[in-house]
Parts: C-alpha cells; sequence; structure tokens
C-alpha cells in the first residue's frame, strides 16, 4: 500500500492555495499508468505522455485522497481510469495528513481549525477546479463520494464551479441527513457531542483517533443498544462487497481529522432535517456572517438543469440513506432528463462504492460510460 501511494507521488504531487491560505495536495496519475506497477497497462511509449480527459476525485469526511486506492490496483478506482484513457487528480482536503499547512497558521492552533464545510464548497473546491483546468487546459469531469458529494452539491446549488466542469458523478450522493440509520451517528449529534467537544473541552481538531474523540465513542458503545463490534458497519451499513482484507487496510490508513466545527455542522444538518450554511445559532452571529438570522439555505434545485450527474446511491447505506436521496431527487425533477443518470443499488452501503470488490462492475463500468459521453 505504501508503495502504491508512492507510486503515485512519483508521477505529480501538486499543491495549490486557497483563497484563505490553506495549502492543498493534489496527486495526480496520468493515463495510461493504471494497474499498480510501473508502465501499467498501456505505460510507457508516446501515449502514454500526452494528456487524457482530467478528472478530479474528491474523498468523503474523516479520509483522505487515499481511500481511492485502498483496495486492489485492479478495482482502485484512480487506476482504473487512467487505464482508461484518463488523467486523474485525487484531491485531499486541508487539515488531512497531505494537507496540513497553511500559509500562517499552525494545525496546533485552534485557528487553524476554524472551519466547516462550508469552507471547502467556496475555497477548497474551486481552488482544486481552477487548478486543474488551467493545469490541463481543459475542463474536468469531478467524482465526489460522500461528503464530496456534498460539497459539489452545494457548491453547484450557488452555481459555483459547474461553468469549469464537464459533468459530476456523485457516489453516495448526501444533501439531506435526516433519515440516516447509522445508531451512533444519531446519538452523537442529538447528544450534541460535537459541541460539547468545542465549547466546553476547547478541542477544535477533530481526530477520531485522538483520546478526546476515543473516549466518548467507548462511553457511547456501553449504551444499552449500542453494537460496536462492528464499529465500522454500523456507521456506514452492512457493506455488501467488502472483504475483511479491505476492511483492515482501511483501518490502517484511515480515518483523518477534519474541523470539529465541521461535525457539528453535520450534526446540525441530522436535527433540522434541511441543508444550510453552518448556524451559529445567536442570531447576531448569523447576521453578521449571512446578514440575516437564521443560516441560508442550500437550495438543491438552483442547481442547472443542463449541467450532466450521476448519481449512484445504496439500499443499505446508513450515511446516505435511500429516503434522504429520493428527497434529493425529488429536487432534480426539473433537471434535464438526458442529463441525470441515477443508479440504485439495493446491496449497497456506503463504504462498497470506494473499496468494495465488486464496484468496478456494478458501479464504475456504467460511470465510465456515462463520463465518455461527455467527452
Amino acid at each position: 500500500m505504501d508503495n502504491k501511494w508512492i507510486y503515485v507521488c512519483m508521477y505529480l504531487c501538486m499543491q495549490v492555495t486557497t483563497a484563505d491560505g490553506y495549502i492543498l495536495s493534489l496527486q495526480r496519475i496520468p493515463r495510461g499508468r493504471g494497474g499498480g506497477a510501473a508502465g501499467g497497462r498501456g505505460g510507457g511509449g508516446a501515449s502514454s505522455s500526452r494528456a487524457g480527459q482530467p478528472v478530479l476525485l474528491q474523498h468523503g469526511v474523516l479520509v483522505d485522497g487515499m481511500s481511492w486506492l485502498l483496495a486492489s490496483p485492479e478495482e482502485s478506482l484512480p487506476f482504473i481510469l487512467a487505464d482508461r484513457g484518463f488523467d486523474v487528480w485525487i484531491a485531499n482536503n486541508r487539515g488531512t495528513r497531505w494537507s496540513r499547512r497553511h500559509v500562517s497558521l499552525d494545525p496546533s492552533s485552534r485557528l487553524y481549525w476554524n472551519w466547516s464545510w462550508d469552507d471547502l464548497v467556496v475555497n477548497d473546491l474551486p481552488a482544486m477546479v481552477d487548478f486543474v483546468n488551467t493545469q490541463t487546459g481543459q475542463k474536468p469531469h469531478y467524482i465526489g463520494h460522500s461528503m464530496g458529494t456534498l460539497v459539489a452539491l452545494a457548491a453547484f446549488s450557488e452555481g459555483r464551479v459547474v461553468d469549469q466542469l464537464k459533468s459530476a458523478a456523485l457516489l453516495t450522493p448526501v444533501a439531506y441527513l435526516a433519515h440516516i440509520t447509522t445508531p451512533i451517528g444519531i446519538l452523537l449529534a442529538k447528544a450534541f457531542v460535537g459541541e460539547a467537544l468545542s465549547d466546553l473541552l476547547g478541542v477544535a481538531e477533530f481526530d477520531p483517533v485522538a483520546p478526546p474523540v476515543t473516549n466518548l465513542i467507548r462511553a457511547f458503545c456501553r449504551r444499552p443498544g449500542m453494537n460496536c463490534y462492528d464499529l465500522l458497519g454500523s456507521i456506514t451499513g452492512k457493506n455488501y462487497c467488502l472483504n475483511s482484507s479491505a476492511v483492515d487496510v482501511f483501518l490502517k490508513y484511515e480515518p483523518q481529522p477534519t474541523s470539529t466545527k465541521t461535525m457539528v455542522h453535520f450534526a446540525q444538518t441530522v436535527r433540522d432535517g434541511v441543508l444550510t450554511k453552518y448556524d451559529y445559532v445567536l442570531p447576531e452571529r448569523n447576521i453578521a456572517s449571512y446578514g440575516q438570522a437564521e443560516p441560508p439555505v442550500y437550495e438543491m434545485s438552483g442547481i442547472p438543469a443542463g449541467f450532466p450527474l450521476f448519481l449512484s446511491y445504496g439500499g443499505r447505506d446508513s450515511l446516505a440513506d435511500p429516503a434522504d436521496v429520493r428527497l434529493l431527487l425529488q429536487d432534480l425533477r426539473g433537471h434535464d432528463r438526458d442529463k441525470l443518470t441515477v443508479q440504485y443499488l439495493d446491496q449497497f452501503a456506503h463504504l462498497d462504492f470506494i473499496i468494495g470488490v465488486c464496484a468496478k462492475d456494478y458501479v464504475y463500468k456504467d460511470m465510465i460510460a456515462f463520463l465518455n459521453r461527455f467527452n
């Protein structure tokens, strides 16, 4: 696994600085360099040096870009795309292991972590899309998983980056969280754990493997009715095609930190049942930030009807619950029919889409066909 990531970085590791000073890392796998070994299928020769159609991959919350590479080379989406002629760019969100730098702030300071996923919408996503566009001279496709879909949908609803992308493929699309079924996620949200970590304990960095968080999770796991024997499955849903080795690799390299403010923002979405910008609770603070007492709503119906979208979701997903995805699809009912492709996989849960051994057959094949329609 370490060699696989080194293999990616052997090609190109690039950095982009956001408008608010965060230095983000992107890894690049040029076309024909897939397969997980130097040269790969189609590697070497003149064809591998020519740039293919760029595609930007954006990971979810509490993981980083490595999450796309935790399956075998033959089953990892970045290598599959590269083998099929795409120029692959892998993003890493602020705060994760490859993107922990800032022009003036240190990750040990609270101020460094003073952001929610709103800031990914406004700063990180536009910076990375613009960077790929500038480097390649082409509009990239976008592929997001989990929070990578949420950030994209929120951005599209405000008209951001849609003119710089060819299409977007959203795996486990998240816009609403009112129907999540993960017991620990519901409990953490309704117990205002994020607020307690931030306001009472002063924890600005939400690190899932740090004592403040692990101690809280252990305490919740001791509560009646909580089953934490399979903690990963209890959070994501019962995944269909994850083997034990895939889970072991996932737990070795993930999870990754995010801001406590981001976790509070997610909890607000769960409790309120609507998708809004971060709620500062006090009307005067919302007015100072947004010019109104309540945080503005991200209107999914505002996504341009002619922008190509591919949505794939699973019936066993405890985070992107089918009921919440149907709410999103209701918002998109005015979308151009030839620009909206929806795939439903009854047996799939949250992690099947990125490290499941059968994702290449059930998901990636149809998704790549969709991308090729708009190349």
